[in-house]
């Protein structure tokens, strides 16, 4: 391959996104690959978050039902902003909760054991959030998590085959909880094939989209899978801590969730103050309490940015980055032990780099002591994101070119190779 500098900069001459990275605040001083972590504040969220802020100052209790962005209606409006990167129907999708407030909600409207079925499948690569949930919500029904929480194993630490998940799928699971995307190696699951089965053998499947959403494109309706749920400060750039979101497929809809409280409710219903909810028709009887609508406020910005690149786009683009990550570290990091432990094919690999090294910890201090921002995994992974929306290919470039140095210059050894209070 052609590993010049030059080069690089022909690639991002030749990218048809390269117009989007104007929209963000990206540093001069600094190359961010973190955005798998947290995305970059875009200035459209911005403004959209300015927006919503005049309509509290001038609008103060109209800003419900008047103004820009309605906030009564915004969870809906989001919803609807999320069916073209998920592949569901605007009746779908909310935007509610956080990841594992959501996942708690769903458990609880989903797990409903009978009979032999009253375990849930999950697996053991995990990020333990999901874990902790399963576990509280097996406690809440009266089983013991280690009888009843079955995780798949993975043969390599890194990966998991589908063909290990279908045959855990026994006729004692009620439910299947996965990731979309492994959070350490990147590895998407074969979301539609799991579905597939899982239907075929009476158990009811869901997903966690935290590191796919708004980075590869989904088709959760066509796939019939029965709910998902996601946060939207990652690729989705939508700021530390704002909302999450929840997918019901509509053959669920109608029903009532089973955590309900006041943003359940009907919209035409819900100030009539009655003590005998009438839930809503659509995915919106799974929120649970009034919106968070200065958290809600940067998505739509974020969001539009999405619509007008396309996900097919920023596909494409992400896997041209990481293809060129996976080019340079292979043939500029050759003399170092670093370990790709990411899919190498298309249809597996998802919108980040995961390499392992001993000194992990070490060599991502020293990285960001250069003004190169990677995250760190414990025990010992670093992981890198190159971001369609923002990164360029010469970043790539500087960045493989700046690790090398470190490894030839030993500097990661003025750091302790112990993670930070955040990895």
């Amino acid at each position: 391959m052609n590993t010049s500098r030059e080069y690089s900069r022909v690639l991002d001459q030749h990218d048809s996104l390269n117009n989007f990275r104007k929209e963000f605040y990206v540093s001069t001083d600094k190359i961010y690959l973190d955005g798998n972590s947290l995305g970059l504040l875009s200035k459209r969220s911005e403004k959209s978050v300015l927006t919503i802020l005049d309509s509290w100052k001038t609008l103060a209790i109209d800003g419900w039902t008047e103004g820009k962005h309605p906030w009564f209606y915004l969870s809906e409006k989001i919803g609807n902003q999320f069916a073209s990167l998920l592949g569901g129907k605007p009746e779908e999708l909310i935007a509610t909760g956080s990841t594992t407030t959501n996942l708690h909600q769903l458990l609880a409207s989903f797990y409903k054991p009978k009979g032999k079925k009253t375990k849930i499948l999950a697996d053991e690569l995990n990020f333990p959030s999901d874990i902790y949930a399963i576990k509280s919500q097996l406690l809440l029904k009266g089983y013991l998590p280690d009888e009843h929480l079955v995780q798949v194993k993975s043969k390599d630490g890194h990966f998991l085959e589908t063909k290990d998940i279908i045959t855990a799928m026994t006729e004692d699971i009620a439910v299947i909880i996965l990731p979309s995307v492994l959070y350490r190696s990147g590895q998407i699951l074969d979301m539609q094939k799991i579905t597939q089965v899982a239907h075929e053998r009476g158990i009811v499947v869901g997903f966690d989209l935290c590191h796919s959403i708004g980075s590869i494109p989904h088709e959760l309706s066509k796939w019939g899978v029965d709910f998902a749920f996601w946060c939207t400060y990652k690729h989705l750039n939508g700021g530390p801590g704002s909302v999450g979101g929840i997918y019901v497929n509509e053959k669920h809809l109608g029903q009532e969730p089973g955590l309900s409280g006041w943003f359940s409710s009907a919209k035409e219903k819900q100030f009539d103050l009655e003590h005998e909810l009438t839930p809503a028709k659509t995915a919106g009887a799974y929120q649970i309490g009034t919106p968070h609508v200065l958290s809600i406020a940067p998505l739509t910005g974020s969001l539009e940015l999405f619509h007008e690149a396309g996900i097919n786009a920023i596909r494409k683009k992400s896997l041209q980055l990481t293809d060129y990550l996976i080019e340079l570290v292979e043939n500029e990091l050759t003399d170092y032990p670093f370990e790709i432990t990411s899919p190498r094919d298309h249809v597996s690999r998802g919108g980040h780099i995961y390499l392992i090294h001993q000194h992990a910890a070490s060599i991502c201090k020293a990285l960001k002591a250069s003004g190169i921002i990677p995250d760190f995994r414990s025990p010992n992974g670093i992981r890198l994101a190159p971001v369609a929306l923002y990164n360029t290919f010469e970043e790539v470039w500087r960045t493989v070119h700046t690790l090398k140095k470190i490894m030839e210059e030993e500097r990661y050894k003025k750091f302790e190779n112990t993670r930070g209070v955040i990895a």
